[in-house]
């Protein structure tokens, strides 16, 4: 039985092979041909050493060409700036080889020290080409801030692989991969290194943040230095300047143009300045609060303006429909094709974003306490405050940071998660949520509440990529296309506010003009430039309201968006302080406070110090906010 037994082990033996020696085997070779390679890769680094030294003196050339070659698509007008402005070029080779210095200095393996700084030269030069043929805006390297909205981002971006791109990438690869296999490397003693690493990282700081150490730096090099005001100037300087160079010089205008505290700020400061008569008359329309709507449409914008377009007439025909049902104007936007929170804040809060020197995320700037927008004197007001955005909470991190402005009810709808707040069926036109939708909800809040109703909405539909409709390509008819979508939304939604048996006043306005193609857009067909783009900032708007409103608080000539919360007020007859009162002066004495739209208009001290009070530092001017409150955030408890 025993020999049985052995007998099957034997035959079991034959038929089921050990695989464990194969697999040990397979092991063993992989592990010898990885010491066999090291030991060649060792021998290259001596035997090549002009090779490896040429490989490491090239590197920072080639990875700048390449990038500047990336995001231009061709070759061609790469030449066509070096032979127009070589001493920029040289400026973005020594500030590649800087940073080359600072890698090889920590990675000692010149393989690696190259394969991080492709990564980071053609990954950012990459952007700045999708970003540029997304919206005709260049890469500047606080928009890095959004990284953590990646996902979001890619929903609007034009992004296309084409085949010179992978060539591109291609060619840096194989750089890399022969610089791996020649291996220059450097021997220095650690100390050696570590002052390589200080010298190059204090090099690169101070070309940031030290101004009598870039200015002369930029001046011999002739970098254009021209203060950028509004995108198609800073466009222009890109043009000049091109990728590098540009990315680091508009880093060091952007850190010169950091908000600082003034140093005379003081509550015996903000006293003075709120040291004004208020009117304390407590009226609300008669003693009746009105329902007050804020609709600031994603992208709307009145190309009309520019006569040789010739748009349909009936593209806008709603709009101006509630123009004259009742009170129209002309609101300065604060920016132009992007960063809608630049407007958002401005009409949630009355405050200009000049004030905290026009950062693109402005809300990014606050203090993380219960901020004084406007919605905090609504709720005050017993008004019920609702905040509507048919798009991810997380973008922006309005979740997280609106909570603190005053609204008790916040909406948003993810696509991506498939999770909403709305209450009503969402439906979608092109990309994003129909504006309709977004109506809908509006008058289910008013339907629903029993109390005066305080509601911003923040829209979506007419966010870019216009590449839907009749004809893929055809960019700016597919919008008219849904502007008029959202004319035919709006009309319906106005007739719905005149059934309801309770006064209701909405205003609308665009965000900012629409983000366009950059080589194709129709901003380009109209020659528009930084001299000549004011237009872009103009929003026409309106107010407009199912009971006898008194329009006549609305100017007849240009005002900012941040005024808008206080024309409201003054049609409502909502009580005032001392804040309020300060800003309706303001709107009489400086109606336009915009960089953007003219760089002109000197600086206002006093509005710039009344926005820091308020937003960033302990808020002594008057607050809706209740006093236990104040007092606990101006503690830091």
């Amino acid at each position: 039985m025993e020999k049985k037994k052995k007998n099957e082990q034997t035959v079991s033996s034959a038929v089921m092979p050990d695989v464990s020696e194969p697999a040990e085997r397979v092991t063993e070779n992989a592990t010898k041909t990885k010491r066999k390679l090291k030991v060649i890769r060792l021998e290259n680094s001596d035997k090549f050493k002009r090779t490896n030294f040429w490989l490491t003196v090239l590197f920072p050339i080639f990875i700048c060409c390449m990038a500047e070659i990336n995001q231009a698509k061709y070759v061609i007008p790469f030449l066509e700036f070096c032979g127009d402005r070589p001493t920029v070029l040289l400026f973005d080779i020594i500030i590649s080889a800087v940073v080359f210095i600072l890698f090889m200095a920590i990675f000692r393996k010149g393989w690696l020290a190259m394969a991080v700084q492709s990564f980071i030269f053609m990954a950012l030069s990459t952007t700045e080409l999708f970003k540029f043929g997304t919206n005709g805006n260049h890469l500047i390297l606080s928009d890095m801030k959004l990284f953590r909205s990646v996902k979001s981002l890619t929903s609007f971006a034009y992004i296309k692989i084409t085949p010179r791109l992978i060539i591109y990438y291609l060619i840096v690869i194989a750089f890399v991969a022969l610089a791996f296999w020649f291996n220059p490397r450097i021997k220095n003693k650690p100390f050696t290194r570590i002052v390589a690493v200080g010298v190059c990282a204090v090099s690169c700081a101070a070309l940031i943040i030290t101004p009598s150490f870039y200015q002369p730096v930029y001046d011999f090099f002739k970098v254009d230095t021209t203060n950028a005001t509004n995108s198609f100037l800073l466009n222009e300087k890109f043009t000049k300047n091109r990728f590098l160079a540009f990315l680091i010089e508009t880093a060091s205008e952007s850190y010169a143009n950091r908000l600082v505290v003034p140093e005379d700020y003081s509550e015996e400061l903000i006293e003075e300045i709120m040291d004004i008569p208020v009117d304390t008359a407590d009226d609300f329309h008669g003693g009746k609060k009105p329902n007050v709507i804020v609709v600031m449409s994603e992208s709307y914008a009145d190309f009309r303006v520019f006569d040789q377009l010739n748009i349909d007439k009936d593209c806008y025909k709603y709009f101006d429909k509630a123009i004259s049902e009742g009170k129209g104007g002309t609101a300065i936007t604060p920016t132009y094709a992007s960063w809608t929170v630049r407007s958002e804040f401005e009409l949630l809060f009355g405050l200009p974003v000049r004030g905290l020197n026009t950062p693109n995320m402005p809300q990014r700037e606050l203090a993380e306490r219960e901020q004084p927008a406007l919605a905090q004197y609504y709720k005050s007001w017993g008004y019920d405050t609702v905040y509507i955005h048919p798009f991810q909470s997380g973008f922006y991190s309005r979740s997280r940071i609106y909570g603190y402005f005053g609204f008790e009810k916040m909406i948003f709808h993810d696509d991506y998660e498939g999770t909403t707040d709305f209450n009503v069926p969402v439906k979608h036109f092109g990309t994003y949520v129909d504006d309709s939708t977004v109506f809908d909800q509006i008058i289910y809040e008013l339907k629903n509440s029993d109390s005066p109703v305080y509601l911003h909405t923040t829209t979506m539909q007419n966010h870019q990529p216009y590449n839907q409709g009749k004809d893929p390509a055809d960019e700016f008819g597919n919008y008219l296309t849904w502007i008029q979508h959202s004319n035919e939304g709006l009309d319906k939604f106005l007739g719905e506010i005149k059934k309801l048996d309770e006064p209701t006043l909405v205003f609308f306005v665009g965000d900012h003009f629409p983000s366009l193609r950059g080589e194709t857009s129709v901003y380009n067909k109209l020659g528009l430039s930084g001299k000549n783009c004011t237009p872009l900032y103009q929003q026409k708007c309106f107010f407009w309201s199912n009971y006898d409103a008194d329009f006549s608080a609305v100017p007849e000539s240009e005002f900012s968006f941040f005024y808008v919360p206080y024309i409201i007020l003054n049609i409502i007859d909502a009580p005032k302080d001392a804040f309020i009162e300060k800003m309706n002066d303001f709107m009489v004495s400086v109606p336009v406070y915009s960089s953007e739209y003219d760089s002109n208009i000197p600086r206002n001290e006093e509005l710039d110090i009344i926005t820091i009070d308020r937003v960033i530092e302990d808020e002594f001017s008057p607050s809706p906010i209740p006093e236990e409150q104040l007092t606990t955030a101006r503690k830091g408890e």
